[in-house]
Order: C-alpha cells, then sequence, then structure tokens
C-alpha cells in the first residue's frame, strides 16, 4: 500500500480525522462506470455511488452522489435541488471546472467546493464507495463522513 500516492480527497479526509478505506482496482477507458466498478471490487452495484457534475438555471455549478445503478432523471434532481432545469456538465469541461477526469471524479477536493448533494439512500449502508479522484481507485467512507467533508445536503434524488 506505500506505493500507492494519496489523492487529494485522501489528503482532506486525514486532515479532518475521517476514517476511510482505500481500494485499489484495474481499470480500462471502456470499464469507468460504476457498475464496473462494482463488479471489480465485488461490492453490491447499490453501494457504489457515482459523482456526477451538473449545470442548473438557478444554481450554476452543482454536484450529486447518486447510486452508481441508477439512471439518473435530471428532472427530479433539478427540482430536488431547487433548480428549475439542470443538465449534466460537459466531459470536456469536467477537468477545467474540478480537476478530476470522467471516472476518477471526487465530490471531495474539487478545484472549488460546490453545492453537493447525497442521495439518502447512502443512509442504507454504514460505508459507500465513491471515488477519491483517481481511476483505479475507490474509497468506503461513512455517508455522514461526506456530509463533514463536503458540507452536502441530503436529498431524494432519485
Amino acid at each position: 500500500m506505500s506505493s500507492i500516492k494519496k489523492t487529494n480527497c485522501c489528503r482532506i479526509l486525514d486532515s479532518l480525522n475521517i476514517t476511510y478505506e482505500l481500494l485499489v482496482y484495474d481499470w480500462s477507458e471502456e470499464s469507468l462506470d460504476a457498475i464496473s466498478v462494482a463488479d471489480k471490487l465485488c461490492l453490491p452495484h447499490d453501494q457504489v455511488f457515482k459523482t456526477l457534475v451538473l449545470r442548473g438555471d438557478v444554481t450554476p455549478i452543482f454536484v450529486i452522489i447518486v447510486p452508481g445503478n441508477v439512471e439518473v432523471s435530471l428532472k427530479k434532481v433539478a427540482k430536488s435541488t431547487g433548480n428549475t432545469a439542470c443538465s449534466l456538465l460537459p466531459i470536456a469541461d469536467l477537468f477545467s471546472l474540478t480537476g478530476y477526469l470522467r471516472g476518477g471524479c471526487s465530490p471531495i477536493g474539487m478545484k472549488k467546493q460546490f453545492p453537493t448533494f447525497l442521495e439518502e439512500t447512502s443512509f442504507l449502508f454504514d460505508v459507500i464507495s465513491i471515488s477519491p479522484g483517481q481511476r483505479g481507485m475507490q474509497i468506503l467512507i461513512a455517508p455522514k463522513d461526506i456530509i463533514t467533508a463536503t458540507q452536502a445536503i441530503v436529498s431524494n434524488l432519485l
């Protein structure tokens, strides 16, 4: 484990004395989705959460953390986040805004702290899996600790 370089997310969690478990897996461009990650880590699909960055008509940029096995309704997300409409941020804009690449986007440690919303079903688990900001890595972390690190608002996003 000593050869694994800690990400900005991990350094932030360490500074907040938040406990997490770092998991490493082999990745490829063809299998960056959360379902593939869950399968590689032998985790239930609904326990591996994806981080999505969106544009809203009220909130210019915001982040949602949702189970990786669900198709997100933008209409429902807009309503739940105080917007009337929203769209996914184009992948081409992701790195410049967040500092993260598709398949390695963490809600913790972005270039700027954007309003963040955590799907309420995350609390069905003691820990959920999220990206720590690098492809081929995931962390297991308690949902309450994500709130501490991001000031996320728990919402019904699904």
